[in-house]
């Protein structure tokens, strides 16, 4: 049986991957120290076989007994919210992480892959994002320590798979929502959701004429499983060229929760990206993937969710 190291593995998107690894008969590490994670996450895994939890933080000497096989390095800040708070750790996790990852990935012989982001593109010039776009990234703004982190990251993938052959995947993920986001996650989808369901104002920023396409998480999590098993080493976008602006989708939500709420408009934060939509041709040629998941009824999914965990 196949073993598969995770870190991150209780984030929302970590959770929803060990979920996966293990559907498909892998035995499942979930390496996490819960500073944006949650136990509730993978609560439902304890007690399986075929799940262990390991609490670490990747910035340090990572130690996996036996044999490994894969090693996907989902772990840090996500949310702006996160990494304005968290400047230093997002840096740490997405250089020193990486490097440790990298390190027991070549240790092990185990194939890795890499949770990059399309912040790596930064407020785009190209529109829609193809992998070739080098991006326009500010490196000294509030930003860039998300957006530098994960380009270094994917820097130092690179360099481990030419100068000690290790097998490498870059994934660049755009934006992901569904069931587990965090209430207070502070982007837009699971923002809008828990305002709406409390009634409160919804908040957009800006006119809300910028643009973002969202991919429901379980398309995500089919279009990384792909990713690992096929042969491409250089990065690939994963993620919905649905595009929206986000004045729509916040009318969509209070629209579907059968909201009160209104919708207010604040300042529109530091380098915020106008402009993010998916060139998704290589994964269309290469994986034979395409989203597949209407964005309504993800919506839907994800506000049941909500409505859950806030009791409404």
């Amino acid at each position: 049986m196949a073993r598969v190291l995770i870190t991150g593995g209780a984030g929302f998107l970590g959770s929803h991957l060990c979920d996966r690894f293990i559907k498909e008969g892998y035995d499942v590490i979930c390496m996490d120290n819960f500073i944006t994670g949650s136990p509730d996450n993978i609560a439902h895994l304890f007690g399986n076989p075929q799940f262990t939890f390991i609490h670490h933080d990747v910035t340090n000497f990572i130690y996996v007994e036996g044999d490994l096989d894969y090693i996907l390095h989902f772990a840090s800040p996500a949310s702006p919210i996160d990494y304005l708070k968290l400047p230093i750790q997002t840096l740490k996790v997405g250089s020193l992480g990486t490097h440790k990852t990298l390190g027991l990935a070549k240790a092990k012989n185990a194939r890795f892959l890499i949770a990059s982001t399309s912040e790596t593109y930064g407020d785009p010039a190209i529109h829609p994002q193809p992998e070739t776009y080098w991006g326009n990234v500010n490196p000294v703004g509030y930003r860039g320590v998300y957006d530098e982190a994960k380009r270094f990251a994917e820097a130092m993938t690179m360099a481990y798979n030419r100068y000690h052959n290790v097998e490498t995947r870059i994934v660049r993920i755009f934006n992901t929502y569904g069931p587990r986001m965090r209430i207070e996650d502070g982007r837009a989808i699971p923002a809008f959701i828990s305002q709406a369901l409390n009634n409160e104002p919804v908040t957009v920023f800006g006119d809300g004429s910028q643009t973002r396409s969202v991919c429901y998480v379980d398309d995500l999590v089919e279009g990384i499983y792909r990713l690992l098993l096929s042969d491409e080493v250089l990065p690939v976008n994963i993620g919905n060229p649905d595009e929206l602006t986000m004045l729509d989708l916040a009318k969509e939500i209070i629209e579907l929760t059968n909201s009160k709420s209104e919708i207010i408009f604040k300042e529109l934060p530091s380098d915020d990206p106008k402009v993010r939509q998916p060139d998704i041709t290589k994964a269309k040629s290469l994986l034979n993937w395409t989203p597949s998941v209407d964005r309504r009824a993800g919506l839907e999914k994800t506000i049941a969710d909500f409505k859950k965990r806030l009791n409404k």
